[in-house]
């Protein structure tokens, strides 16, 4: 069939031209060419030698065009045994091709279904190109070829998929549409209140192509779920009414769980469109720095009795897909499985309603299970999944499988099959949005507000030491002999420390929502805790020198290592492991509290160089105390003597907190809360043992406090007053 409407200038053209077609049922072409201008020599179907041909069709679709130059369309020969052969083309406001020509093939034998499809809308000057030019294709099976060129300004010169020599191919898939994902954005400083999100997620409902390339989803998800990162912070309250604030609460609760409902709606479409027809299996998988997916197909023709596992990091699922495949009339069935890593933020595990009050705690990743393009999608048994835990297990905590059901996380039909600390294996009869969630009980209420204001009192009380000493240190006069470096930085690095973790606590329901302000955090207060313990270290190794050469200390007055090197080891060691950290696993900070995650082990950057400053700290703390015993013991009687015996034991003992020692407790706090009140109060005093070893327990210093509080008094000047110093102690001397 040829229509022909307006036409002006065909020039030479020969549409159809064929020889030796045998045994054909269902040959068609068809030729469609409105508002046409200069063809020039055009041949359409030019092609001989068809045997046994069987449903072939070819198609195509001219509209306004203008100057096709020397187009050859489908000039092909040697065509056996042809089974649903099929070519479209479908061009609109054409405009130059200039020598173009599309699918000039020869020699294909034993084909089944091949198709080549190509949809050009609004082009402009393509310049010599030739689309599909390719010879001696053997026992092809299901070979597709898409095109879909939109608003194209010219390629100049370009030739896609130019191929020969095929043999026995099966299931070969080659698709082009580049205007899939262009037109998927979201708009830069995109706020929760405006309506960009909105328009985001319009865009992606109304992709209508029912396939789409693995690259383009993996784009749009990439800014489905950045965006799902601002969907998760809460607008801020300004009521102060309880009433109100219970009311404001309950609204954010239900924005989050609709922002969950829309990302999963958007996820598990877009994941659906990498379903591809298939007569025995397909398999794909990608990996996102959000979410992972994997999508297993069968065909009728499928070979396997059982599909393999579908695996992720944190997560694994069995499926009798064959099965469901079985009772479906095509004979075939697909799965779609994904696992969120970030999703915890939107469907919270107090989403999870219980009648006891509970502590909830999710742990496992949020994952997905659909059946895409499946037309009966009953269940033939139950499915497993295998659900790492991604959080410490607490062995009196009980844990639950649940599965979201559009504003809450419910139990029916899931149980759990089989658990340990590391990871649980949970059994449901339908499919949906599942996770793991711990239920601990809740600490007594007085006994939390205790450990709270013990924590505020006492990190307060630690930081006007710190900040006592170090004005000390630097106000106050000492002598030559005595290098307050590591003592300088000590109070600086752990004063910032404490300092930016009470604000953050007390703070935490501003901050906790704003995730990138939270990980800054975590991550400067990482560095910081662990500069504080490599000058806890440069401290220990200086006083062990000094206490080794205790006997030559009054005419040794040369520093070990210069004030400019040891702030470069003292902050460097601390950066260097801070950037390796982020750099390795960035995700590892900002947890609830605004610290490190515990995810992966990531705990340990931080505890293990902690742990190793410690053991090096104790060990030089035990070898400076024998080494100080034995010193003691030959030193003349009025050192000796019981009061200064008294002072130097009571030095000894605080260096040990000075050291950083007793932040051992911390490994076997855990639960005890006797110990947590000992690990919490000791180490939040290491300033006030500071200022008391450096500062109170120093006579030079002592001295000039009481100067300084006479002269507030009487009103005189510090500087007039000359302190004579006197020999420093052991224990402050440098």
């Amino acid at each position: 069939m040829s229509h022909f409407h307006n036409i002006y200038q065909f020039h030479y053209c020969s549409f159809f031209t064929a020889s030796h077609f045998h045994n054909i049922y269902q040959f068609y072409f068809y030729s469609h060419f409105h508002n046409i201008y200069q063809f020039h020599y055009c041949s359409f179907l030019r092609a001989n030698h068809f045997h046994n041909i069987y449903q072939f069709y070819f198609c195509s679709h001219f509209y306004n065009i203008y100057q096709f130059h020397y187009c050859s369309f489908f000039t092909a020969s040697h065509f056996h045994n042809i089974y649903q052969f099929y070519f479209y083309s479908h061009f609109h406001n054409i405009y130059q091709f200039h020598y173009c020509s599309f699918f000039t093939a020869s020699h294909f034998h034993n084909i089944y279904q091949f198709y080549f499809y190509s949809y050009f809308y609004n082009i402009y000057q393509f310049h010599y190109c030739s689309f599909f030019t390719a010879n001696h294709f053997h026992n092809i099976y299901q070979f597709y070829f898409y095109s879909h060129f939109h608003n194209i300004y010219q390629f100049h010169y370009c030739s896609f998929f130019t191929a020969n020599h095929f043999h026995n191919i099966y299931q070969f898939y080659f698709y082009s549409s580049p205007s899939t994902v262009i037109n998927i954005t979201l708009q830069e400083g995109c706020t929760t209140s405006g309506g960009c999100f909105d328009d985001f997620f319009k865009q992606i409902d109304n992709i209508t192509a029912p396939v789409l390339s693995l690259n383009t989803v993996t784009s749009i998800l990439t800014i489905a779920f950045e965006a799902s990162e601002s969907l998760a912070i809460p607008p801020p309250s300004s009521s102060s009414s309880s009433s109100s604030s219970a009311a404001a609460a309950a609204a954010n609760q239900a924005k989050l769980a609709s922002n969950g409902n829309r990302v999963l709606k958007t996820s598990e479409k877009l994941i659906s469109t990498l379903v591809k027809p298939t007569y025995t299996s397909d398999n794909v998988s990608f990996t996102l720095p959000a979410v992972e997916g994997q999508v297993f197909t069968v065909g009728p023709q499928v070979t396997l009795d059982s599909i393999p596992r579908l695996d992720t990091t944190n997560s694994s699922v069995d499926i009798d897909l064959i099965g469901i495949a079985k009772s479906n009339n095509e004979r075939s069935a697909a799965v779609a499985f994904m696992s969120y890593k970030t999703m915890e933020n939107l469907l919270k595990p107090d989403f999870y309603i219980t009648p006891n009050n509970t502590i909830k705690t999710m742990m496992s990743t949020v994952i997905s299970a659909t059946l895409p393009k499946t037309t009966n999608t009953t269940l033939t048994k139950p499915v497993n999944f295998t659900l790492r835990h991604i959080r410490e297990f607490d062995p009196s905590g009980s844990l639950s499988c649940v599965y979201w059901n559009i504003s809450e996380w419910i139990v029916d039909g899931c149980s759990v099959l089989e658990t340990n600390s590391s990871y649980t294996v949970c059994s449901c009869d339908h499919l949906s949005t599942f996770a793991l969630i711990m239920q601990t009980s809740r600490p007594p209420e007085s006994d939390s507000q205790l450990m709270k204001l013990l924590n505020l009192v006492c990190v307060i009380v630690g930081l006007v030491f710190f900040s006592l000493a170090l004005l000390s240190f630097v106000l106050c006069q000492w002598s030559p002999g005595v290098n307050n470096v590591a003592r300088i930085n000590i109070c600086i690095s752990l004063l910032l420390a404490h300092l930016l973790f009470l604000l953050t606590q007390q703070f935490l329901s501003l901050i906790r929502p704003q995730q990138v302000l939270c990980a800054v955090i975590s991550g400067l207060l990482h560095f910081l805790f662990l500069s504080g313990f490599v000058w806890m270290f440069i401290e220990a190794v200086m006083l062990f020198i000094r206490v080794k050469n205790l006997s030559k200390i009054s005419s040794n007055k040369e520093e070990v290592l210069s004030s400019g090197f040891l702030c470069v080891i003292g902050y460097l060691v601390a950066m260097i492991v801070v950037c390796v950290s982020a750099g390795l696993v960035p995700e590892g900070y900002g947890s609830e509290d605004c610290w490190i995650k515990r995810d992966k082990g990531f705990i340990w950057s931080f505890l293990g160089p902690v742990c190793v400053i410690l053991a090096l700290n104790t060990i030089l703390f035990i070898r400076v105390v024998i080494s100080l015993s034995s010193t003691l013991k030959s030193q003349n009687a009025e050192v000796s003597q019981m009061k200064q015996t008294k002072i130097m034991v009571f030095k000894t003992l605080a260096q040990f907190v000075v050291l950083g020692c007793p932040w051992i407790l911390g490994f076997f706090a855990n639960g005890n809360e006797m110990l947590e009140i000992l690990f919490l109060i000791v180490n939040s005093q290491q300033g006030t043992f500071i200022f008391l070893i450096y500062c109170v327990l120093n006579n030079e210093v002592r001295q000039q406090y009481w100067t300084f509080f006479r002269c507030l008094c009487c009103g005189c000047k510090p500087n007039n007053i000359k302190i004579v110093p006197k020999n420093a102690s052991i224990m402050s001397r440098k």
